[in-house]
């Protein structure tokens, strides 16, 4: 095989979703496991929170239909809805909770002859204008659906813009926007993701929606993963494939955008952006090896990337190369990359094999 896995602690998994329900106590939490679980594979991660989690989000009904074959029983968000009228058949039949953003949405549902009937989650635009229906027209809709024969139950979700931002003043427009439908007698309402979890109470609703924070990533810029309880869930791993003495002045990588200042020992390691490693990782990026963190040099190719061992002597073949992990916070490499957490976790990519523990 060729040496680079992604280890997944599922234990630390299991403390972050409980973490999360801590910092929210008495309410329920639908664990986000859209896009495969951020990389780190839905059926395992379903798998090791089924009986914990009170339910799931998911983007659409393909990953709901995977999610319902693992846990016959626990409740299914469609965050985004249903993207065809014939879906909502098939959602029925799922028993999921559906999400309905828009006017399209509202029309088909009310065309489909449902049993057993949906429960049912207005979206509100609160102010970040993605999806969701202005307060008015929510309104509107909540005349519409409720009671209507295909609806098991009304609830109101809406999604924040800058929660990870403190102080944004957004963020109070979007509370107060959610609190001006109180009078509607939703069942349950959903406002808090990972970011208002951890730090805006005020949103707890009835079910919080813990997404990047369950990964062991912080939601945060300034603010780690562990100053907030969280344990990193996956670790990317790859081995030193080669070692070459590099003399000064020459260079290395493509483009010959690093050159060798002093005589080198370079070390060639078995992950590249094919992986889902950053191509546009600066020079100077940080790995972890034996411990210490050494330099990436030159630039990241399809399947190896560079690293500067000099001073690391004892450095030798196989030696194991932690790219993000316990050791180096995903959340550090993605700053220095001018990305985020989420992005990078996402990206590792099925040629990737994943280990489980």
């Amino acid at each position: 095989m060729r040496p680079l896995m992604a280890s997944i602690d599922l234990a630390a998994l299991r403390h972050n979703y409980q973490h999360a329900k801590h910092c929210a106590a008495g309410r329920k939490a639908f664990a986000v496991v859209k896009a495969n679980a951020y990389g780190h594979g839905a059926a395992q991660v379903v798998g090791a929170l089924s009986g914990l989690a009170d339910g799931f989000a998911v983007a659409c009904l393909e990953e709901a239909q995977a999610v319902r074959a693992l846990d016959a029983q626990a409740r299914i968000l469609l965050l985004e809805g249903c993207f065809e009228a014939a879906e909502y058949q098939q959602a029925s039949q799922l028993h999921l909770d559906v999400v309905v953003q828009g006017a399209e949405q509202q029309a088909a549902l009310l065309a489909a002859r449902l049993q057993p009937p949906l429960r049912v989650w207005l979206k509100l635009d609160s102010g970040m204008h993605r999806l969701g229906l202005s307060a008015a027209a929510l309104r509107q809709t909540y005349a519409a659906l409720h009671n209507a024969p295909g609806v098991a139950e009304l609830n109101l979700i809406s999604h924040f813009a800058c929660a990870d931002e403190a102080e944004h003043p957004l963020t109070a427009q979007q509370l107060k926007a959610f609190a001006s439908l109180e009078d509607l007698a939703f069942v349950q309402r959903s406002l808090a993701n990972s970011a208002a979890i951890l730090a805006l109470p005020e949103a707890h609703q009835d079910w919080i929606r813990p997404g990047i924070m369950l990964y062991g990533a912080s939601p945060f810029a300034e603010r780690s993963a562990a100053s907030l309880g969280l344990k990193p869930v996956m670790s990317l791993e790859a081995q030193l494939m080669a070692i070459r003495e590099v003399p000064l002045g020459e260079s290395v990588g493509y483009g010959a955008t690093w050159v060798a200042q002093r005589p080198s020992r370079i070390g060639t390691v078995s992950c590249g952006y094919a992986d889902g490693y950053p191509r546009h990782a600066p020079l100077g990026t940080p790995l972890v090896i034996g411990g210490q963190r050494l330099p990436l040099v030159g630039r990241v190719s399809m399947d190896m990337l560079a690293v500067d061992l000099t001073d690391l002597p004892s450095a030798r073949l196989g030696d194991r190369v932690e790219l993000w992990g316990a050791q180096l916070p995903v959340d550090e490499l993605a700053q220095r990359c001018g990305t985020i957490g989420y992005e990078l976790l996402t990206k590792v990519t099925q040629r990737v094999p994943r280990q489980y523990r």
